[in-house]
């Protein structure tokens, strides 16, 4: 099985930042940075970002400076040094113990958008600070206490590290790796219909969460047997996705199919099928849809298709 590249950087990567994780120990300049006039502010209100020009269709990533930036600050939420954008700091902050965050922002700000509904439309640098600013938030306001002896903990290292003001444990931001493939037989691929998307009629790529002591292949073989118990075969890497809903990566593969016999996991899936690529390239006129645009899994389909 030959390995296909990917054609094109996937959504919420290509980050335009400088992360310059040494400045996050430098305690005056980040309390400078915080009151700097250059600097800006990734605001994120109950997991959503602030944007404007959505409802037209051409949405763009509102990162605020000055008093607007002041004024989401003194919400009081949780805020963590991004880093560096073309030398301007960039600070994410949580605003969400605002009932309404809007009449704090000038009216030309735009409005809190869940990042998922537009991101294939963002420019890729802005989406992927957003997507950033929205994983850490999510982070630091689900890691207020210690998960070892339940003390309150305080932020450090610009946001970086939560220490456990109790038995003193340091607790870094968690990413969870999961794998997501494409199953390819034959000159077919196998998608299936996830029972967490019942109202439509969408069918993705298989893909689950990594388990300790496990190597990426063995998670690929494993998760696809027990949701389809299909056999697999030779694994080859495609790309990744940084997905902070709330805090994934998504490592893609195309996978080679041993076997036909599909049995599903109806915990898992619906439905699960063979595709043609004829079927794959006219979904609706086969009476059903494909990934989102921004997913990687819509990307490792379409890039299986420009490859045959």
């Amino acid at each position: 099985m030959l390995s296909i590249p990917a054609s094109r950087p996937n959504a919420y990567t290509g980050s335009p930042l400088d992360r310059a994780a040494k400045l996050r120990e430098d305690g005056d300049f980040i309390a400078n940075a915080l009151q700097g006039t250059e600097t800006l502010f990734a605001p994120v209100w109950r997991a959503r970002s602030l944007m404007k020009g959505v409802q037209e269709g051409r949405p763009e990533a509102v990162l605020l400076t000055g008093a607007a930036a002041e004024a989401v600050r003194m919400a009081g939420g949780p805020w963590s040094f991004l880093g560096l954008w073309e030398g301007r700091p960039v600070f994410a902050v949580d605003c969400s113990q605002a009932d309404d965050p809007l009449p704090l922002l000038p009216a030309e700000m735009g409005g809190f958008t869940d990042l998922r509904a537009v991101a294939g439309l963002l420019p890729p640098g802005e989406a992927s600070v957003l997507a950033h600013a929205r994983g850490l938030m999510h982070w630091r306001t689900k890691h207020r206490f210690c998960g070892i002896c339940g003390s309150q903990c305080e932020p450090r290292s610009a946001g970086h590290v939560m220490v456990c003001t109790g038995c003193n444990a340091q607790h870094f931001p968690r990413t969870d790796p999961a794998v997501i493939m494409l199953v390819v037989r034959e000159g077919r691929a196998l998608l299936g219909h996830s029972t967490r998307f019942p109202s439509t009629t969408m069918y993705s790529t298989l893909a689950g969460f990594v388990e300790p002591g496990e190597s990426l292949e063995e998670a690929v073989a494993r998760e696809v047997e027990e949701e389809v118990g299909v056999k697999v075969g030779a694994v080859r890497y495609h790309s990744s996705q940084p997905w902070p809903f709330p805090s994934s990566i998504m490592l893609g593969f195309h996978a080679e199919g041993l076997t036909d016999a599909i049995t599903i996991d109806p915990e898992e899936l619906r439905d699960a099928r063979w595709f043609t690529p004829t079927e794959l390239r006219n979904a609706k006129d086969h009476g059903f849809a494909l990934p989102r645009a921004d997913s990687i899994a819509r990307r490792l389909i379409e890039d299986w298709l420009a490859g045959i």
